[in-house]
This record gives structure tokens, sequence and C-alpha cells, in this order.
């Protein structure tokens, strides 16, 4: 006879409890989650307090037919259904103002985040006290509100008194009375300057902020190892820096698909059809020829492409702290 062999196999054996530690780590990372939600709180009931009702009328108005006649009197608007939404989403002016604005987007987005990073970087290599100078003027360019900035510009680029025409003038190339908004190109060159000069500010001492995180250490290391200026930037401050990045990135997105003061100042009110935004588009579309729900419609429209964006930048905002 053969001695049967009683013990437990693996699969039937008890699982040993998880080591207290990783418990411990477990339920502060909840008990941390929890407060986050907390303290974010109040910030939330303030916004969808301010912007709950202001939102569901405008989605309600999208699906009707407001007209004058009904602005004055104060009737309730024929209902439309997806009227409204039908007719934008049908009309190739529209879509056109849609790639104009992600195109604009993209680009002003791409240069504000790449020429802050750099002042970032310039910044913890120069003197205090020069950082400190910089600092200071960069924030009176980020105090300095949009139309103030706005109406600068429309003064440097004026094709008579503007400073830039006499500037290039005096440089010997022919600008004298030039118009730098005839040619689109040069228009929106005049505007992405703007945008990116206004939000370099904010970019560059968020991000000068987020260097100091980066160990010294580390980087002495990497030049005692061989490793060049631009592998030490790509191999280890880029990865230290990068939730900070997606954080920036994500809000200067945010920020300038929704332009409308500066394109808006710098066309006196009247910006072309080639100058037009999703934000600008709206607005005239609803106050200009008096479409207000057509104007309400392409708000939602706008609201919603957005959106992904905006849960983006919430989630890492969330998430920021639980980056080692």
């Amino acid at each position: 006879m053969h001695a049967v062999d009683s013990r437990p196999t693996p699969a039937d054996a008890p699982q040993a409890p998880p080591p207290r530690h990783v418990a411990r780590v477990r339920n502060r990372s909840q008990r941390d989650s929890r407060v986050a939600w907390l303290l974010s709180l109040p910030t939330l009931v303030i916004l969808i307090a301010m912007l709950a009702y202001p939102l569901y009328r405008m989605i309600v108005l999208s699906f009707q037919n407001m007209r004058l006649k009904e602005l004055f009197s104060g009737a309730t608007p024929p209902w439309a259904g997806f009227d409204q939404y039908t007719k934008a989403l049908t009309d190739g002016v529209f879509w056109g103002v849609v790639g104009r604005t992600a195109a604009f987007t993209v680009v002003s987005v791409t240069l504000s985040v790449l020429l802050g990073l750099g002042i970032a970087l310039l910044m913890r290599r120069v003197h205090a006290r020069v950082r400190i100078f910089m600092m200071i003027a960069m924030m009176f360019v980020w105090a300095l509100p949009q139309l103030v900035a706005a109406q600068s510009f429309r003064w440097l680029t004026d094709s008579d008194f503007g400073v830039l025409n006499y500037v290039l003038t005096e440089l010997g190339l022919d600008y004298a009375t030039h118009s730098w908004f005839v040619n689109p190109w040069e228009g929106w060159a005049v505007i992405t300057t703007l945008v990116v000069w206004a939000g370099i500010p904010f970019l560059a001492i968020s991000l000068s902020a987020g260097l100091t995180q980066v160990p010294k250490e580390l980087l002495e290391a990497a030049t005692v190892d061989g490793a060049t200026a631009w592998q030490a930037l790509r191999n280890i401050t880029l990865p230290i820096l990068k939730p900070l990045l997606m954080i920036v990135t994500t809000l200067s997105v945010i920020w300038n698909f929704g332009l409308f003061t500066q394109n808006w100042a710098l066309r006196d009110g009247h910006p072309e059809p080639v100058y037009q935004t999703l934000a600008t588009f709206s607005y005239t579309q609803a106050f200009g020829r008096s479409s207000y729900s057509y104007g309400s419609a392409i708000s939602v429209i706008t609201v919603l492409l957005m959106l992904g964006v905006m849960v983006f930048y919430i989630r890492q905002m969330f998430k920021i702290g639980e980056v080692d």
C-alpha cells in the first residue's frame, strides 16, 4: 500500500494575507483619493451653480427657433428639433471654421509649450537675480488684460502708424502702409504671435517650478556618464516633467480653442470670414444675424468638442499626486 499524501495542493492552500504595509499603502491611497474629491467639492459646486442654468438654457435654445419676434414679445420659440444641428453639420462654412480653429490651436499650443519650456530651462541656468527679473517681467505680461494686449498689437501692426512697419521700412524693406491682415497667413501670424506671447509666462513659470523637482544628482550622474544635454533632457528631465507638461498643455488647448478676444479686437469687432473661430462664429451668428438658436447649437457643438479635453484635464489633476 502506498501512503496517500494528504497535504493540500497549492491551489487548495489558503492564501496568505497581504503584508500589512501593502494594506496600509492601499488604504492611504483610497483615503487620499477621497480627500482630493472632498477638497474639490466646493469648487465643483460653485462651477455647477454658475454654469448649469446657462448651459441648460443654451441647450434648450438650440432645439428651438428663436427669432426677433419671440425675443421682443417674450413668446416661447417654436420647437425645431435637430434642425439647427443639421444646418451646422451640413454647412461647409461651419466645418471650415472648425478646421481653422483646430489648426490654430495645434500651432499656437505647440509654439507656446516649446518656447515656455525653453525659457524655463534657461531660467534654471541664469543667475538668481536675472531669474527674478524674468519672472517679474513675465508676471506683468500675464497680468495684462487680453483686450489691452490685443489693442497694443493692433497699434504695433497698424498700416499707417504701426511701429512694426516703421522698423521694417527703416531696415530697407518696403513695408510702408503695409496691411498685415490682407493676407490671411500674415494676419494669423500676428494673432498667433499675440496668443503665444500672452501664454508663455504661465507656461514658463509653471515649468520652471516643475524643474526644481528634477534631482541635480541625476543630471550630474548623466553628465559624468557622458550623456549630452539633449540626452539628459529627453531621458531624465522630460519624464519627470511629463505630468506637469500634460496639464499645462491641456490647459493651453482649452484656452486657445476658445479664442475670441484677440481676433475680435484685432479686426475691430468685425472679423472677416477667414479670421472666424468657433467662438466668434457662434457670436456672429447669434447676435450679428439674430440666429440665436443656430448660434446656441454651434456653442453646444463647441462644448462637446472640448468635453474630451476637459475630462482628460480633470483626470490628470487627480492623477498627478499619484505619480512618483
